[in-house]
């Protein structure tokens, strides 16, 4: 009789749900709304119209297709400066120059730009319906030193002090004539880009170029004055801070480009930009340099929290890629197709969102080359011609979230029976406009996990370094999903049992 109670109790035992850890979701407890994830067109997209129709079909199904990719529901639009029409004498890196709608004889043309504008249109045919356009600089005609380049010029702004209004109005009309000629409606405008960075302004790299907070100020104002004389109702966006710690104070600059949440947005200060038709209390940032160590990673991202709840300011993270003090993942050289950089990054998106609270979280550049800055890379003509292109480990992790994380979804309370850990699991929750809940769990660790759920399990997701494993479709297992070492796992739920 024992004996058959024994083989009766290791049936049961073999018939019950197994595992590791239990997590409790709070639907009722909310945070910040989404208002989605994307990339930008830098500086690849400007080359795909040498490229095979089938290439770029595939490039942009894998960016915004929400079925065959990872559903970027954003994309930055790199609106050009003219260093192209410059040559050699632009001193910025061949690659990195852009044309312009306005050329050097004044003379508009919105033919120019025009893979990228072509590209746009791909993805707002698979569903992209916010669209950032961003300057990395005024156009040369307008600059102090005729280039689009800083090139060591100082800590001011790189515009003539009497071509405020002239810079304005090309933005604006930049903005009325991709509508009135492409279709394409641009739903944010950003002036400046990395104002408070100091690295790219040291000498010719890129375009780009360094600006004070009250010179951010001024051409936020006379842009707001522009977009409404032309009936536009285009939101401008302020300020792309190259660092964390320049919005919350100061960071390898004077104060005059730092502190630039509390300045930018604090109606004490005279450099303020509260109150304007196009401005929402909302701020950009990247997350450079930030990413390490891991005790500053998450106090950093606490830090800028605080800072942004003190004066009632929304954010959105719109750069990041892996720089030179990335050491636990090689660094930025050599582009990576493995978990080893996507698990790295996940990490990043993760504290962005349950500790910075971002609404948005926006990868730098959606195609690079041999580098860890591209979701997708190219290798060149002949690849392109022969329709090769190369995706990552990065690109479907990042889906986990861009292609369920919907715009409009909240994210909810989540909590794991053993707490969380960046080197272990960390988990997310959200729940989107249609109701539909989903959770990221994130298993940074090398030991395979199992989490159970309250709610009923109907999809989950797996991405990791195993064949095929990208956003693969797993079998359902009522309210417990596994969560392989080193991957990323979505769970889609239905209802409350």
């Amino acid at each position: 009789m024992k004996r058959h109670l024994l083989i009766f109790s290791l049936l049961l035992t073999g018939c019950a749900e197994k595992y590791t850890q239990s997590a409790e979701i709070d639907e009722n407890q909310t945070f910040q709304t989404v208002d989605g994830f994307g990339a930008s067109d830098a500086w690849t997209i400007q080359t795909t119209d040498s490229w095979q129709e089938e290439t770029v079909q595939k490039a942009a199904d894998l960016l915004f297709s929400k079925d065959r990719g990872i559903g970027l529901s954003i994309w930055r639009f790199n609106l050009g400066a003219g260093s192209a029409y410059q040559g050699e004498d632009a001193q910025i890196q061949p690659f990195t120059r852009t044309e312009c709608f306005l050329k050097p004889d004044g003379e508009w043309d919105f033919s120019k730009q025009g893979a990228q504008v072509e590209f746009m249109k791909e993805a707002q045919k698979r569903g992209v319906e916010t669209f950032i356009a961003f300057l990395n600089s005024p156009p040369v005609n307008f600059t102090q030193n005729g280039l689009a380049t800083n090139t060591g010029r100082g800590g001011t702004f790189n515009l003539k002090p009497d071509c405020y209004g002239k810079f304005a109005d090309f933005m604006a009309e930049s903005v009325k004539g991709l509508e009135e000629n492409h279709g394409i409606k641009i739903s944010y405008i950003c002036p400046v880009n990395e104002p408070d960075g100091h690295w790219n302004w040291l000498g010719p790299k890129q375009e780009g170029t360094p600006a004070t907070n009250a010179e951010v100020a001024k051409i936020t104002r006379v842009l707001d004055s522009s977009l409404s004389a032309k009936n536009l109702d285009t939101k401008i966006l302020v300020n792309e801070s190259s660092d964390y710690r320049a919005m919350v104070s100061t960071h390898q600059t004077e104060s005059d480009r730092g502190f630039v949440i509390q300045t930018l947005f604090n109606e004490d200060s005279s450099s303020n930009v509260l109150g304007l038709k196009h401005v929402d209390k909302l701020i950009a940032g990247h997350g450079y340099w930030t990413n390490t160590p891991l005790d500053f990673l998450r106090s950093m991202r606490q830090n800028l929290h605080d800072t942004l709840d003190k004066f009632g300011v929304k954010f959105w993270m719109t750069e990041q890629c892996i720089m030179g003090n990335d050491e636990e993942i090689g660094f930025g050289h050599g582009f990576d197709t493995t978990m080893k950089t996507a698990l790295y990054v996940a990490r990043c998106i993760h504290y962005d969102l349950v500790l910075a609270n971002a609404s948005s979280w926006q990868w730098w550049r959606a195609i690079g080359e041999n580098y860890k800055d591209g979701l997708l890379q190219e290798f060149g003509e002949e690849t392109v011609i022969s329709g090769k292109l190369f995706d990552s480990r990065l690109l479907w992790t990042l889906g986990n979230y861009s292609r369920f994380v919907r715009p409009g979804a909240k994210r909810v309370s989540i909590k794991l029976s053993s707490g969380e850990s960046p080197t272990g699991l960390m988990a997310s929750a959200f729940k989107n406009a249609d109701g539909k809940l989903v959770a990221v769990i994130i298993n940074y660790s090398d030991k395979d996990e199992s989490v159970k759920f309250p709610q009923k399990i109907s999809e989950v997701y797996l991405t990791n370094d195993n064949p095929g494993n990208k956003l693969k479709r797993q079998p359902s297992v009522k309210t417990v999903a596994q969560i392989p070492a080193k991957s990323v796992v979505t769970v889609v739920f239905t209802s409350l049992p």
